[in-house]
């Protein structure tokens, strides 16, 4: 039964940390690990691959249905993600794809058509599932359930070195634009709004080292998940 099998949902807005949180999380408790927000910006980048019309939710939650999105794991590393085969992590990094991931995410039929996408990688031994809507829509029923936060200064400041470091050129100022932007998209849409599930444990990552974080997240689980 898949009620039997442990969930922890880390969700946050964007730079909050949670993809490296979770991804750390997931390779120490030997769990599944979810990207939500990938099949999001996958299922835009398909949609802008079709030449699709945004207004046309019908037709975007078709295409976000018939995709075929796949994460592709090597050791530790970041998943790779294919979408209908092609090998589109670099794209979902930008901050386009970014954008266009929170345009569909307020669709509510496009969230229906990748409800059973995500639901299906809850498989023993457990699983890490990273978002914005996990705690709340996905996996209301999670075993534990996390909420990350951070200023929006530093999350700008992260999100561009981290586009740094990948070659990808961008504009501090207007990656913080952007990030307070989408904020108010996520937080004020009417469908799954981002906010954390009322059982949800708050952290605040700013200032805080990864490693740090890494072990607050594991100090909610019991022992005899951590050996």
């Amino acid at each position: 039964m898949d009620a039997d099998i442990p969930v922890l949902t880390i969700d946050g807005p964007s730079g909050s940390g949670k993809g490296t949180i979770s991804r750390i999380v997931a390779g120490r408790l030997g769990w599944h690990y979810l990207d939500s927000g990938a099949l999001y910006r996958a299922a835009g980048l398909a949609s802008s691959w079709s030449g699709l019309d945004f207004a046309d939710h019908a037709a975007l939650a078709r295409r976000a249905h018939d995709t075929d999105i796949r994460f592709r794991t090597d050791g530790d590393a970041e998943p790779r993600v294919l979408v209908d085969g092609v090998d589109a992590t670099d794209d979902l990094r930008t901050e386009t794809a970014g954008a266009a991931a929170s345009a569909i995410a307020a669709i509510p039929e496009v969230r229906q058509a990748l409800f059973d996408k995500q639901r299906v990688f809850r498989r023993p031994p457990g699983l890490v599932a990273d978002g914005r809507d996990m705690g709340t829509v996905i996996f209301p029923d999670a075993t534990f359930k996390v909420f990350l936060t951070a200023s929006a200064v530093q999350r700008a400041e992260r999100r561009y070195k981290q586009l740094n470091d990948k070659g990808v050129s961008v504009n501090l100022d207007g990656l913080l634009r952007e990030i307070l932007a989408r904020d108010a998209r996520d937080a004020e849409r009417a469908v799954a709004p981002l906010k954390p599930a009322d059982d949800a444990v708050l952290i605040d990552t700013t200032d805080v080292p990864v490693e740090r974080v890494v072990e607050r997240v594991l100090a909610l689980l019991p022992e005899h998940f951590r050996r």
